[in-house]
This record gives C-alpha cells, structure tokens and sequence, in this order.
C-alpha cells in the first residue's frame, strides 16, 4: 500500500514529483463537451510528459466546471491512457453513501489495478441549496470520520463481528491486489490532524487556502502515527500555476480565474471569462484587493519563473508532491502551461502511443 502512494515517480529534474488537479475547465463560449475532451487530451499529454497523477475534483452547479461526477471521469481518462495514476482529488464523502462509493471504486481499482487514488474530502463542494439536494437528510461535514471507517471497511471487508454492515459487501472487491489508496484532503486543520492520526496520506488545498498551509502541514506531521499504510507523513499540496511563453501572458491567462473566483463568491457563478473579459471587467476598489489577493496565490510567469516559483513553495512547506492547478478560459492554452511546466523540470517521458 505505501509504495501505491509514490510508485512509479521518476523525478528527473524536479525535486519532488509533479501531479494535475483537473476541473475540466468551461470556459466563456466553450461547451462542456470541448472541456471534457481537453481534459481527457491533457491525461493522455500529462502521462506522456511525465506528471505522476491526475486527480479530478467533485463540484456541482458551477457553470465553469464540469467535473461534477469523479468515478465517471476517471474511468473515461484511466481508459484513455495507460500508466499515470489517476484518482478524486476528491469525492466530497458526505455527499455520498460509503458503499456506493466503495462500490464504485472498487470497480475504477479492479479495472485499473496500481493506478487509481481514492481522495476524500468533507466539504460539499457546492452552494448550500446544491448541498441539500445531494444530501437530503443525510450525514454532515461532523460525521466525517464515521464515514470514513464505514467506507474503509466496506474496502477491506473487515467489518467486526456483530456489526450491523457485516453482511453487507462491497463489490467488486479484489483481495489479492488490495485496494485503492486513500488520501484526506483539507484546506483547514480538521483532516490534517484526523490523517496524521490514521497514518493517511495529506493533500492540502494551498491553492485557495494559502493562509493555511504551514499550519495545517506542521499539524499533520505533529499528529502522525505510523500505519500498515505510511511510515512517515507524505504531504501533498495543490497550487494555482500558469505558465506561458512571458510573464505578461501568463498574467493576461490567469486574470480569468481571478474574476471567475469573485463572481463565485458573490454567489453568481459564470464560466471563466475571456483574458480580454477579464481585462476589460470594471473592477472596484475592492474588487481589485481581491483579484490581487487571488494572483499573490498563482505561481505564474514564464517557465522558469514558475518553476522558480513552485521550487521555493516546495522548500518552504517541505512537500512530497506538488498537484498542479490551472483555471484558465481557452483548453488549449491550460494544455499549453503544463507542457512548458513539464519542459522547465526536464521531466522524463512517459509512454507514447
């Protein structure tokens, strides 16, 4: 199970092994068909350019993100592609029964056996409303940790005798090759500290709770005890990056995400904007404090800046593994920022073909 987590990395010039957190990104004028098929494009790019893994992540009703349903996503790139590990980054458990998502994972493992990644959170990943009508009157956030031990003992089948599930069986399941690796994520000190304490696996969410980050790693690896899972904490970060030939283009490609954000926190979600819609938006004061906040967490610029960029947040969080983010309108040109990353680490190739 611990050589599951970093399996398979080949470092080449980067000091720690470089991973995608995918959105399947909507952009102004691009149908979540095209987005869809960027994504499945850039899995098959990302396992040829040497990235490690490839994580989708579970939102609903944003209109600038189609990654609404991860096991169905997952299935359709790890049949796209042959070696790079892919996985939920992540299934938001409270929205879902343990055993459906047992279930569905136990297939995604037993069909791609070694490759897939079972990351949990325990926010909804959604409005309150949205939250509602996934969940109805099932658990919260606060029953996190029960469901957890439910799902992973519907995994392992090592429910004990007497409990009221111990009949009840998840399949497929497939003993002899185990199961998927789980991971918590967090963007607070709740799943860092429950991680260390079960000896999981840790991916933080410094791309939009940077304020976080070092306490939420220093309290993950204060708390850690050694599992059949893990001997020491392995840490994982996500960071909004964006790469371009300049500086200028990059900051043009990311000022998007920026006011694609604000309209989310007003409560008025749109697909992410054109460069030229984001340039030309009429910011006020404050909003110009938040898109400048926003860009101070985007490690952007030209390929040796943002490798620049990622090495010193590397050093300063001490990362095992950095998961790369990039929110920005045109597919191509998302495609285009992890080839340029890829090239500027001299990571070594993949399969092709």
């Amino acid at each position: 199970m611990a050589e599951d987590i970093i399996r398979g990395v080949a470092r080449g010039a980067a000091e720690v092994p470089l991973s995608i957190l995918e959105l399947a990104v909507v952009g102004s004028g691009v149908s979540p068909t095209r987005a869809l098929r960027a994504s499945t494009e850039l899995a098959r790019r990302a396992e040829e350019w040497g990235y490690h893994r490839i994580w989708v992540a579970e939102h609903h009703g944003m209109p600038s993100v189609a990654s609404s349903s991860p096991a169905v996503l997952i299935a359709h790139l790890a049949a796209a592609t042959r070696t790079i590990r892919l996985g939920s980054g992540g299934v938001m458990l409270p929205n879902h029964a343990p055993l459906v998502v047992a279930e569905q994972f136990g297939t995604l493992h037993a069909l791609h056996p070694g490759r897939i990644d079972l990351g949990l959170g325990r926010a909804p990943g959604t409005d309150q409303a949205t939250a509602r009508a996934l969940r109805r009157n099932g658990p919260d956030a606060d029953d996190f940790p029960e469901q957890l031990a439910e799902l992973t003992a519907f995994l392992d089948g090592s429910f004990p005798e007497g409990h009221p599930l111990r009949k009840v069986v998840a399949t497929p399941r497939t003993p002899e090759s185990g199961r998927p690796p789980i991971w918590l994520l967090g963007s607070s000190g709740f799943s860092a500290q429950l991680a260390g304490i079960l000896g999981l696996p840790f991916a933080f969410a410094h791309h939009f709770s940077a304020a976080n980050t070092l306490p939420a790693l220093e309290l993950y690896r204060s708390a850690f005890q050694p599992s059949a899972v893990l001997e020491r904490p392995y840490a994982m970060i996500g960071v909004s990056a964006v790469a371009a030939e300049t500086s200028e283009r990059a900051l043009s490609l990311a000022l998007p995400g920026a006011l694609s954000m604000l309209r989310l926190r007003r409560g008025a979600p749109q697909p992410v904007p054109t460069p030229e819609e984001a340039r030309d938006h009429p910011y006020t004061p404050a909003e110009r404090v938040f898109v400048e906040d926003y860009l101070s967490n985007v490690v952007l610029g030209d390929p040796g800046e943002v490798r620049e960029g990622l090495n010193a947040l590397r050093k300063r969080t001490e990362a095992d593994e950095l998961m790369i983010t990039t929110m920005v309108h045109d597919p191509e040109d998302r495609i285009r920022s992890y080839e340029l990353l890829a090239q500027a680490y001299d990571l070594p190739r993949g399969p092709v073909g």
